[in-house]
């Protein structure tokens, strides 16, 4: 079925970059249709180790490409936006939906805030228009999409403490310190580690010729695999930390290692996010989707008009940065393969109301995909045309 599915999708991606619709788009409508809340020719136990397995998978891959980035995108000079987006702009868009669900909903204030940081990653899928049109400027292109490839990793330790502290143990209690020491500090260290002895084991200079340039790409996959494979073993670390890091340590040492992951593994990309979006997309049907009524839409509705906008313009006081481009980037700060991964995974972890929290951040990444598709391109035109007036003055009549 995957197949066929990236079959369809090849033909249609050339009316799909002509419209408002992605390939993310087509491919969740297509899980929909063919899944329980369509066809029902697709089944997929959420709670099944496939999509566990297929979740693990993802993440691996998504946040080694993205670490793997990092270096390349911090080299710019624009990194102060960025910045403040990822350090200020995340922690409030998600305090912001956590009050929000909190107050519309009787879900736990862990909860709430477990599905704020499952809605705070952006993704720049969504806006393509927006990161990849030359004509809209530079600062904002750099600035969204250094926050897109970072956010994932950064969102990732609070949605796996969160989820851990809302899993059923053996005892009841979650120790927030033992987290952090054990997952985090763990995982930081292998990924830190195998990162810095992978760099050193591929070989430089005349040798490295003779490994042709898809080995090396796979070489890296291996890397990514292998530390997550042996952070999650005695004594256990957290793995998806682990892998991120490792991309960043192999990144900044090895660039060379970088292009060619870039260069080769892209289609390895696309395979396991279009596998993401197809399964996200069967589990979703309209009744689970709806299942809080209108607190769902207000939520969804916070997040898209409120969180996020009230998150950036706070982020950015104090910088030079006019209304129009804080506008801007507020709005285009889509929701997407990472609330739909790390949304998998905690709907695959049993918690308490988690199909609740998944169908909430469903709605959200539905209506992400029909808001920030029908705005990428007219909303990248126009701040386009507006830098182009701004920069090339119509000359006055005398």
């Amino acid at each position: 079925m995957l197949g066929a599915l990236l079959v369809v999708g090849a033909l249609l991606s050339g009316i799909a970059g002509r419209s408002f619709l992605s390939l993310t788009s087509i491919f969740v409508l297509a899980g929909f249709v063919l899944g329980d809340g369509g066809l029902e020719v697709l089944g997929f136990d959420p709670g099944s180790e496939f999509v566990a397995d297929l979740a693990v998978v993802a993440l691996v891959v998504i946040l080694f490409r993205d670490g793997l980035e990092v270096e390349a995108e911090m080299l710019q000079t624009a990194w102060r936006l960025p910045l403040r987006k990822l350090v200020l702009a995340m922690p409030i868009t998600a305090a912001v939906i956590a009050v929000a669900v909190a107050a519309l909903t009787d879900l736990s204030w862990t909860q709430a805030f477990l599905l704020g940081a499952l809605l705070s990653p952006t993704d720049p899928v969504l806006s393509s228009s927006v990161v990849t049109n030359p004509r809209v400027p530079r600062l904002i292109r750099h600035s969204l999409n250094l926050e897109s490839g970072l956010n994932d990793g950064l969102a990732l330790p609070p949605v796996l403490a969160l989820t851990a502290a809302l899993a059923v143990t053996a005892d009841g209690d979650f120790v927030w310190w033992q987290f952090v020491l054990q997952d985090v500090g763990l995982g930081f260290a292998f990924g830190v580690g195998i990162g810095y002895a992978a760099s050193l084991l591929l070989p430089r200079g005349g040798l490295q010729e003779q490994i042709p340039p898809h080995q090396k790409s796979l070489y890296a996959l291996g890397v990514a695999f292998l530390t997550y494979g042996v952070t999650v073993v005695q004594p256990e670390g957290n793995g998806f930390i682990a892998v991120f890091v490792c991309a960043i340590t192999l990144g900044i040492r090895r660039p060379d290692i970088r292009h060619y992951f870039e260069q080769r593994a892209e289609d390895i990309v696309e395979i396991v996010k279009l596998g993401v979006f197809v399964v996200f997309g069967s589990l979703l049907t309209l009744d689970a989707l709806f299942g809080d009524g209108l607190a769902a839409v207000a939520i969804v509705a916070i997040t898209l008009l409120v969180a996020r906008p009230v998150a950036v313009w706070i982020a950015l006081a104090g910088t030079r940065t006019d209304t129009a481009t804080k506008a801007f980037m507020a709005w285009f700060g889509p929701k997407g393969v990472a609330t739909m991964t790390f949304s998998l995974l905690v709907l695959a972890e049993g918690i308490p109301d988690g199909d609740r929290i998944f169908n909430i951040a469903a709605l959200a990444v539905v209506c992400s995909i029909l808001a920030h598709g029908l705005t990428d391109h007219p909303g990248s035109e126009w701040i386009a045309r507006r830098a182009e007036r701004e920069r090339d003055p119509e000359p006055a009549v005398v």
